[in-house]
């Protein structure tokens, strides 16, 4: 169990009874899911007085999500960001396991030692998954001098590690869905499509290609879906949208 005191300010969420919800992450809620590992990290390994996990899918980890388990980890968080250094990006940048034994020995990362030194934390140490573009690390925060060895062999370590699979495989789940969606709804609208390329080639006296092209112009200058602009013509069966039609051709095309 985590030591605790009076003075310690960070304090996890209570134990609630029953068993432990599974560490894998919900792609649909990952701040939810972050701040939900972050107090099973804080549970589960000794000594640990607050933890901090972010994720993030991007170039940038800064616009990523992050969840800590007090308040002021928030700005222990950020000033890495700001800096550039810290635990979190050297972890990040190395793909390997960061941290300091010792903050009042260590003088790295000057902006991240001031601020947890002033928040009273005497160790640190950042862990970091990569799986199929998504990126996470879990932060192991203490009051007490630490070795990064034993952070890297604790609770927390296996903890990330089962999170961040199990949100790279939610995401691509829900990339999945939302392909297969996307390739129901382009069914579906084809037909549709077709009977509407086939008006623009009566009344244009042009090739599928071109009425096509013409049409996803139009989708595109006015703002409209593909699908409904070709409801909307084969509905009116062009009637009306013959000048239109001429005068979108007609219209210089960008280099």
């Amino acid at each position: 169990m985590p030591d605790r005191c009076d003075a310690m300010p960070f304090e996890s969420a209570p134990t609630r009874p029953g068993p432990e919800p599974e560490p894998g992450l919900d792609a649909a809620s990952p701040a939810r899911s972050l701040a939900r590992l972050a107090e099973q990290v804080v549970r589960s390994t000794p000594g640990c007085c607050g933890a901090t996990a972010t994720a993030h899918t991007g170039s940038d980890p800064a616009e990523g999500t992050t969840a800590v388990t007090h308040p002021d980890l928030s700005a222990l968080v950020a000033v890495q960001w700001e800096d550039g250094d810290g635990p979190v990006p050297q972890a990040l940048r190395t793909g390997r396991p960061a941290g300091s034994d010792d903050l009042l020995l260590d003088d790295r990362w000057p902006g991240y030692r001031a601020r947890a030194l002033e928040m009273g934390l005497r160790s640190g140490a950042a862990l970091p998954y990569r799986r199929d573009g998504l990126t996470l690390t879990v932060t192991v925060h203490g009051f007490r001098p630490r070795p990064l060895e034993e952070t890297v062999r604790c609770p927390a370590a296996l903890l990330g590690d089962l999170a961040a699979t199990g949100l790279a495989r939610d995401l691509c789940h829900s990339a999945a869905l939302a392909e297969t969606e996307q390739l129901r709804y382009a069914m579906r609208s084809r037909p549709v499509v077709d009977q509407a390329c086939g008006i623009v080639m009566y009344v244009l006296g042009c090739d599928a290609r071109e009425a096509f092209d013409l049409l996803r112009g139009i989708s595109q200058h006015t703002n409209r879906k593909l699908s409904d602009l070709a409801g909307a013509l084969v509905r009116t069966r062009g009637h009306g949208m013959e000048q239109e039609l001429h005068r979108f051709r007609e219209r210089p095309r960008r280099p």
